[in-house]
């Protein structure tokens, strides 16, 4: 990844995200070379500047109220090729390259099961030794 990709171009005009009444913005993470959707999560201000400064995916928890960083316990991290914002720039997706699974469950992707319950892929990694 390019320092442009993560920093946007000088040439560029800078695009202003619409954060919501929560000072957050939601965040989808996609595998920029199959394109399968792993995972969706929210961002806040200092977490989308702190994954354009080090090029690795940042969120913000809303469940912990605070900032982290992804695979910083686990060690499935996802570097960031190229993020983008939709039409009303007010979702952003992540182009990562993940590294081991991005599901806390130990799945690829969060979206590994049907409305009906059934699992549509296995499991990459073992949660529970993970996440001790």
């Amino acid at each position: 990844m390019t320092d442009d990709a993560v920093t946007g171009s000088q040439d560029d005009a800078e695009i202003e995200i619409r954060f919501n009444s929560d000072g957050l913005v939601p965040a989808i993470a996609q595998d920029a070379d199959s394109g399968e959707v792993l995972m969706l999560a929210y961002v806040s201000p200092t977490a989308l500047k702190r994954t354009r400064e080090t090029g690795q995916a940042h969120y913000y928890s809303r469940s912990r109220e605070e900032l982290w960083k992804k695979g910083e316990t686990s060690g499935h991290t996802q570097h960031i090729r190229e993020i983008r914002a939709d039409c009303d720039a007010d979702t952003i997706l992540y182009l990562v390259e993940q590294t081991g699974g991005a599901c806390h469950t130990g799945h690829q992707s969060c979206f590994y099961r049907t409305l009906d319950g059934t699992e549509v892929t296995e499991r990459v990694f073992d949660p529970e030794t993970v996440y001790e």
